[in-house]
């Protein structure tokens, strides 16, 4: 039970809070109780803003902001935009995709078949023209061809043999009259020269190089002395302790605004339920109070006494109607269907439709070899 334990994380311990000088301790008391006067007003004023145009965004600026923005796009989308594409649409499908389709299929594909057969066509009259007349012809022309490849090549063969033993000479004449002479001028004059002067050129440089060593250190301890020490003594002596009473300065604002921030929240929370208390015991209950005792009961006198007779006596004054008017038109129709009998007489009677199959004992039964369509 204990060896899982071996690997279980520690608790995190709390970092040690750096300790806090005087100068702290005594900037944070007045600091935070001036901020805190000064934060109270305009986190009120704050929170006012915002119960403000939270309310503002609900009841104006959202429905407005339909109205104006957002339904006239709907509208026009539904009503302009979907319609204009659709038509659009049916003309392209109309004007432009259907006469494509019957240009292809009626224009275009005959006319790629007859193309495809007069290409074949012709495929075949150059190949037959290849394998009749190309490939004899080009034999013939590669025997010719050689045969005076191979006198050609005997005749180059003895040209390069001249060639090469004139060559040969040449060769013998450059290396004793030019590449010896050459390379003894290099060994015994050239090099000893070349290395007289890189000798020269390097003591020539140490030489500089040390000249400007010691310029350079010169100047860098002149530098040193009138620019660095001063501006090191004016960093530690003087900007370093002003710049940590500032930052003790700044970090306690910051908190106490933090502080008072927070405070002051707590406070705009008390007053504003505060008015919400008071806004409830002097406008809302009494009116609900007066919406419960006297409201109501004279709603439900006004309607029992009232609104229901008249919607009962309406109720029955649309029904006489209705079986009025029911009547009127029974009247009507069989007015117009006498004067319809008088003026044109009886209606003609449906013929009765003679069945295909027989009625009664002329039916098929299964032990007679006559139909309907065979019989007498």
């Amino acid at each position: 039970m204990d060896a899982p334990r071996k690997f279980e994380k520690p608790p995190a311990r709390p970092s040690p809070q750096p300790p806090e000088g005087c100068l702290a301790v005594a900037i944070r008391v007045p600091v935070r109780i001036v901020v805190l006067v000064l934060v109270v007003p305009v986190r009120l004023v704050w929170d006012g803003l915002v119960v403000g145009g939270r309310f503002l965004y609900r009841t104006v600026l959202r429905p407005v902001g339909r109205a104006v923005f957002v339904w006239p796009w709907v509208a026009l989308w539904r009503y302009g935009v979907v319609p204009l594409a659709k038509a659009l649409a049916w003309l392209t499908h109309l004007l432009v995709l259907v006469p494509l389709g019957w240009l292809y299929r009626y224009v275009l594909t005959p006319l790629g078949h007859g193309l495809a057969w007069a290409a074949r066509q012709i495929g075949g009259g150059l190949a037959w023209v290849y394998a009749r007349v190309l490939t004899p012809v080009g034999h013939a022309c590669a025997w010719v061809a050689g045969g005076v490849a191979a006198g050609v090549a005997w005749v180059v063969g003895g040209v390069a043999w001249i060639v090469g033993g004139v060559a040969a000479g040449v060769a013998w004449l450059g290396r004793y009259l030019l590449v010896l002479p050459a390379g003894w001028l290099y060994a015994w004059i050239l090099t000893p020269i070349g290395h007289a002067v890189a000798w020269c050129g390097r003591g020539l440089l140490w030489l500089l190089s040390a000249i400007g060593t010691g310029i350079g250190v010169a100047l860098y301890w002149t530098a040193r002395i009138l620019l660095v020490l001063p501006a090191v003594a004016l960093w530690r002596w003087v900007l370093t302790p002003v710049g940590r009473v500032l930052v003790v300065v700044g970090r306690e604002v910051r908190d106490a605004l933090g502080h008072a921030w927070r405070i002051a929240g707590h406070i705009s929370l008390a007053v504003g339920r505060a008015l919400g208390t008071l806004f409830r015991w002097i406008f809302v209950e009494p009116v609900s109070w007066v919406y419960r005792t006297v409201l109501t009961p004279v709603g439900h006198v006004v309607r029992d006494l009232v609104l229901r007779p008249v919607a009962e006596a309406a109720r029955a004054v649309g029904r006489v109607t209705r079986q009025v008017l029911t009547a009127a038109r029974e009247s009507a129709r069989q007015a117009r269907a006498d004067f319809r009998r008088l003026v044109f007489g009886e209606p003609r009677q449906p013929e009765p439709v003679e069945l295909r199959e027989p009625m009664g004992d002329d039916t098929r039964t299964l032990g007679r070899s006559t139909t309907v369509l065979t019989k007498d």
